[in-house]
């Protein structure tokens, strides 16, 4: 169904996915119509599939970005402290800036902010450049709700947490013990991952299962629960290329 959702404008790519039901959220659906993604996906931008972005790095389908952002709906909101991993051009980070931003007043890093981290700093920089083509991104920038940053996404970003929600953009070998400590206690992150996890709970890689989209929740106790969704396809969460 999702390749029917292509469009010929950021506004009727969003209409078909809601169209769809691919978008069920109103305020995920207002926050995607809000970000233009000519100025994130290089090629193609209205269409509903995956683009290369050099490095060997990926912007995900726009359905997946909206699939994102309905697992986290509940932890996203204004104060809200997130952090995108493998922010890749910027585009899923803007969206969630615009969830956790209060329309009503300008936007500052005191009441929350969004980091999106990237291992290649061509990316990072690419990232900037992209969210500086618009008032909106650039006034993300300026004032700090929004921040882009060089490092390994699987050690998450530990100056910036605890994070209400963490979003991770490629496929992971395991479910990285320092983002589920970096998680608030209640928090929750989105999470591609490559291995299937065993009975006894651990993570067994090479095991043919393909890449599921775990959800990790964080309880108020600090329980954590895991649930397996659905499966997809990601570039791998690894090292930065030589």
């Amino acid at each position: 169904m999702a390749w029917f959702c292509s469009g010929t404008n950021n506004t009727e790519l969003i209409e078909n996915l809601w169209s769809a039901g691919l978008i069920k959220n109103k305020r995920v659906k207002k926050a995607m119509l809000g970000v233009d993604r000519d100025h994130y996906a290089p090629s193609s931008p209205y269409s509903d599939s995956p683009q290369p972005i050099g490095y060997g790095a990926t912007i995900s389908a726009p359905h997946m970005h909206g699939h994102a952002c309905e697992y986290l709906i509940d932890f996203l909101h204004p104060g809200s402290r997130v952090l995108d991993i493998g922010s890749g051009s910027g585009y899923l980070t803007h969206v969630i800036a615009n969830l956790i931003t209060d329309p009503s007043s300008p936007p500052t890093d005191a009441d929350g902010h969004v980091i999106g981290i990237e291992h290649i700093q061509e990316l990072v920089d690419l990232a900037r450049e992209n969210m500086g083509k618009s008032e909106d991104g650039r006034n993300f920038l300026k004032s700090g709700k929004v921040q882009f940053v060089c490092g390994d996404g699987r050690r998450g970003w530990p100056e910036g947490g605890p994070y209400d929600a963490i979003h991770v953009g490629a496929a992971a070998v395991e479910l990285h013990a320092p983002l589920i400590e970096q998680l608030k206690a209640p928090g929750r992150m989105f999470i591609p991952v490559e291995s299937e996890e065993g009975e006894d709970g651990l993570s067994h890689v090479g095991l043919g299962g393909g890449q599921y989209i775990w959800v990790v929740d964080k309880k108020a106790d600090g329980t954590v629960v895991k649930e397996k969704v659905f499966g997809v396809s990601y570039v791998p969460l690894t090292d930065a290329p030589k």
